[in-house]
Parts: structure tokens; C-alpha cells; sequence
């Protein structure tokens, strides 16, 4: 099974339609075994349901959430774990997964992680968060990526970034110009800032030109209170779906060439002048 299907639409272009599905869900904080499971149930009620999505979106830090104190200790080391479950999952499926991110322990200290494996199982992209952010004192705990995070779907360009990389609008630009048409942005997103989240969603969106798929938590995890309202938004901004604020699956389809149908009546792209920016 392709992850893009190929739909007639009623004139001589080609549309290609992607299905995601988003798991919105309450983390427990320093308690991996129980968030592993957790998610391994949702991921598999996902698939079982009428809508095969093609793309599972998972949340931030989904397998310790905030337990910085403990991080060392509850982290994955080198993302194995993570690695062997989603993989496994994706060639049993035929599914590609942005598996959110995870607290991965490496050598020099840990990170927070995003793997992405595709319909085979192949891991196609990893990408550590490369803001910290400071009121959830993460700078103390967490070491920064130091690259962006790139792929292809199926030959359709993507990126993603985590939660407080949002506020980056220099970070979306670049992977924008570096072609990317899809951003994936896994979050533990908190109360009281839902206005932020979804403004600033919806920018990144419109600045850019792309699709928005935003996966965030709900409940309460190392002393915060996360809302949920996961999103997907298209191209012109606006919101194809959102979540509310309890546990859910968000589904969504989109056709990728709304992206270059917008880029092309609003050439923001061609119109930049970089030299002027510095």
C-alpha cells in the first residue's frame, strides 16, 4: 500500500491524498511501562478502525513525559525501545509513524527525540528538539539537537519540530524553503497558552504555505496541565480538524497539491527579498 493514494480530480492534475490519524492522550508522568502499553493499545485501535490512516501522528515526550528529575533514569537508552516497538508496528501495518518524540538517553546526556519510520519498518528521519524551553526548566535536564529534521513521504517533502520550536519562525521558514510541504509538530503544549498554540499553528501554516499536523497531550504530567486541541491545518490556514481537550483520535485527510496551488496564487516564495533580512 502507497501512503499517498492518487484521486481523480475532475481535471488534468493528480491530487495526492494523505489520511492521518493523531492520538491525543493523557501521559503519566515518569511511568514508561505504562505509557508504552498505553500507546501501543491506541496504535493498534487505530488501525483497526474504518479509517487506515496513512500517517500515525504521537504526542511529545509520550514515554516519560515531564519527569525531568528523574530523566536519566527513565529515559530510552539510545531510543531502542522506541525504535524496536514503532518498527515493528509499522511493518506489521504497512503504516508510517512520526512516533511524537521521546526522552532518549545517549552518552553525553538525554535528548528529546523524534523517530520516524515508514511502511517497512526503516527508520527515515530522527530529529532532537533544538529549542529548550526554560519555563519547564527542560535546558537543565535535556541536551539541544543541533540539525533539522527532514524527510520524504513517499517522494513529499516533510519536517517536523517539537512543541516550543514553534515560536521559531525562522526554523519553519528554512525547512519551508528547503521544500518541505508537510510539518509535523509533536507537543506537550500547557495551560494557559492555548491562544498561542493555535495562533501560532496557524502562522507557521500561512507564512509557510504547508500543512500543519499538530499532535498535543491532555491531563496533567509532571505538575503541568496540558489541553490537547490537536490540529491539522491546511495551506490557507485554516483548521481541517482540531481535538478538544480529553483523550481522542484525531483523523484528517489532505491533499498534498493545495500546497502548490497556494504557493502559487500567493507567490510569497518568489517574492522574498533575503539580502534585506540580516
Amino acid at each position: 500500500m502507497r501512503a499517498f493514494s492518487l484521486i481523480d480530480s475532475g481535471d488534468d492534475r493528480v491530487a495526492h491524498s494523505l489520511r492521518l490519524a493523531l492520538i491525543q492522550m493523557n501521559i503519566e508522568a515518569g511511568n514508561p511501562e505504562s505509557n508504552f502499553a498505553k500507546m501501543e493499545r491506541r496504535m493498534e485501535e487505530v488501525v483497526a478502525g474504518e479509517f487506515k490512516p496513512d500517517v500515525l501522528v504521537l504526542p511529545e515526550m509520550w514515554n516519560t513525559g515531564y519527569a525531568l528529575d528523574r530523566i536519566g533514569e527513565l529515559a530510552d537508552p539510545r531510543g531502542e525501545r522506541t525504535k524496536a516497538v514503532v518498527s515493528a508496528f509499522c511493518r506489521k501495518h504497512s503504516v508510517t509513524v512520526v512516533a511524537g518524540s521521546v526522552a532518549e538517553k545517549r552518552a553525553e546526556g538525554v535528548t528529546n527525540t523524534i523517530h520516524v519510520f515508514d511502511r517497512s519498518g526503516t527508520e527515515i528521519a530522527e530529529y532532537s528538539k533544538i529549542h529548550l524551553f526554560r519555563l519547564m526548566n527542560e535546558h537543565q535536564h535535556l541536551l539541544a539537537g543541533e540539525r533539522e529534521g527532514r524527510f520524504e513521504l513517499d517522494g513529499v517533502p516533510a519536517a517536523a519540530m517539537i512543541c516550543y520550536d514553534i515560536r521559531f519562525p525562522e526554523l519553519a521558514r528554512k525547512l519551508a524553503l528547503g521544500g518541505a510541504q508537510i510539518l509535523f509538530v509533536p507537543a506537550e503544549w500547557p495551560h494557559p497558552r492555548l491562544h498561542h498554540w493555535r495562533t501560532l499553528l496557524q502562522a507557521r501554516a500561512i507564512e509557510n504555505q504547508m500543512f500543519v499536523v499538530s499532535c498535543n497531550t491532555v491531563g496533567e504530567s509532571g505538575g503541568s496541565s496540558f489541553f490537547g486541541h490537536s490540529m491539522v491545518i491546511d495551506p490557507w490556514g485554516e483548521v481541517i480538524a482540531e481535538a478538544g481537550e480529553e483523550e481522542t483520535i484525531l483523523r484528517a485527510e489532505i491533499d498534498i497539491s493545495l500546497v502548490e496551488e497556494v504557493r502559487g496564487r500567493i507567490p510569497v516564495f518568489e517574492d522574498r527579498r533575503p539580502n534585506l533580512y540580516l
